[in-house]
């Protein structure tokens, strides 16, 4: 089957794009690994409209609610491997519950996101899943009561050692910088916060333990010394890296984030993206929905003009 659109991805812009375009009756797919991505795994969400307190999971669920009120249901366990162009369609390798599956369309919608950048350090691979995690949403209730560290000095560490301040006995944001890079209101909790204590200028070395994380080494960068912490978990908030990989016929950026225009083009005529995975400076729940809602529009324009 030709699909008008097939939109990749299902958290927040993509799910945004599915509403406006059912609206719009295309005949069109949402593909994606699962609903939700990244949102699913934020930790609580005070800034998005509507909802003055949320978590990445409540959201996600709601997102859900509204893609099948409009009798759309996103197509879940699906890998894209490649996006080429012939034609004048798109073909769209993928597997889809570890099975080869093509899609064809008309146009595309790349909402896929982001993933997690890990920190390249001895006992990160060996550990995972057995203390530590890049998810504090899904595994921080895990850890009650023990004795964790957070990586990271953004929004999402700032959330992290927020919320496992109430799940832990005791906290450990680890940051390399001098400052913390996240939001003043969020800085300010965590210094109002009792049981995290702030390192910064810490530059993480080693991951170690026998069976599960014992031991978070990290240096410290102004005096050089080596240091340790005694740990049960850790979770690592230090960015992330372009879900962009699949797709190689798009112009980029050298942080491998899909260059767009403000209505979502790229300079492939009929590929369109949103969210996270673009070069839009700011990563936000609210930018991606609203990037979400201009693409599924600008698709619109497009098919109206090749008819």
């Amino acid at each position: 089957m030709l699909y008008d659109l097939v939109i990749i991805g299902a958290s927040a812009a993509g799910i945004s794009a599915g509403i406006y375009v059912a609206r719009r009756n295309l005949n069109f797919l949402i593909i994606s690994k699962d609903i939700g991505g990244e949102v699913a795994r934020s930790g609580e969400v005070w800034n998005y409209p509507g909802y003055p307190k949320t978590d990445g999971i409540a959201l996600s669920e709601k997102f859900k609610e509204h893609i099948l009120n409009n009798n759309v249901t996103p197509e879940t366990v699906v890998a894209v491997k490649s996006v080429k162009k012939d034609n004048g369609k798109f073909i769209i390798a993928a597997t889809k519950n570890g099975s080869e599956i093509i899609y064809e369309a008309k146009s595309i919608i790349v909402a896929t996101g982001v993933e997690p950048r890990h920190l390249g350090i001895p006992g990160e691979e060996e550990f995972r899943g057995k203390g530590v995690t890049y998810c504090t949403t899904c595994d921080g209730p895990l850890f009650r009561k023990k004795v964790v560290a957070t990586v990271g000095g953004g929004n999402s560490a700032l959330e992290s050692a927020l919320m496992l301040s109430e799940i832990a006995d005791k906290v450990y944001l680890v940051n390399r910088n001098e400052a913390m890079a996240g939001e003043t209101v969020l800085i300010d909790k965590v210094l109002a916060t009792k049981n995290i204590e702030l390192i910064t200028n810490a530059e993480t070395s080693e991951i170690v333990g026998e069976q599960v994380v014992q031991k978070l080494k990290y240096k410290d960068r102004k005096t050089g010394a080596e240091k340790e912490l005694d740990v049960q978990g850790i979770f690592v908030h230090i960015g992330n890296i372009p879900n962009s990989g699949m797709i190689d016929i798009v112009e980029k950026n050298n942080f491998g984030e899909i260059i767009v225009d403000r209505l979502g083009k790229t300079n492939v005529d009929g590929i369109f993206a949103a969210g996270d995975v673009t070069d839009i400076p700011y990563k936000q729940i609210a930018i991606a929905t609203g990037m979400g809602v201009v693409a599924a529009l600008s698709v619109v324009g497009y098919l109206n003009k090749l008819k």
